[in-house]
């Protein structure tokens, strides 16, 4: 967290450097203020900063994909004559156990259309989920587990 807000007073510093304030020039600067604290990162107490935000982008950048996905898809399947939809109730056994993890995957799963966190089991290992294209709940629920939980997972651990 310490060399997170470092980076920030980086940018903050470029920013009234630069005379520009506007979004890119923030996220230059934050930039900047990220290879700056890398290159002196010896200097610094161990951290997983380095590590935590190219996950974060990397997550980013997945959910926007799955984002695109599922909204193209719901469209098509209303503006296609026949519809696709095979709706169904999905179990998804969990390895998240915190609830921080749980919340977070089961809004990223609300988020994205077509599907919708519907509960957790009362031990908290199974997450329910409906899904308006489920032709197969196997390969649903591995896509879920591959794809949202293991990402939350490496995101938040």
């Amino acid at each position: 967290m310490k060399v997170f807000l470092w980076n920030l007073l980086l940018a903050l510093l470029w920013e009234a450097m630069t005379g520009r304030t506007d979004v890119a020039n923030l996220l230059l600067g934050f930039a900047l203020g990220y290879v700056v604290l890398w290159w002196l990162r010896p200097l610094l107490s161990p951290t997983q900063y380095f590590r935590k935000i190219p996950e974060s982008i990397r997550f980013t950048f997945f959910f926007l994909r799955e984002l695109i996905h599922s909204n193209l898809r719901v469209a098509w399947d209303v503006i296609s004559p026949k519809s696709q939809r095979k709706p169904g109730i999905v179990a998804v056994p969990l390895d998240a156990s915190s609830d921080i993890e749980i919340t977070f995957l089961a809004n990223l799963i609300t988020l994205t259309p077509g599907t919708l966190s519907l509960d957790v089991s009362d031990d908290r290992s199974v997450l329910y989920v409906h899904g308006m294209f489920v032709e197969d709940p196997q390969l649903m629920r591995e896509q879920i587990k591959n794809g949202f939980e293991r990402r939350v997972l490496e995101l938040l651990r």
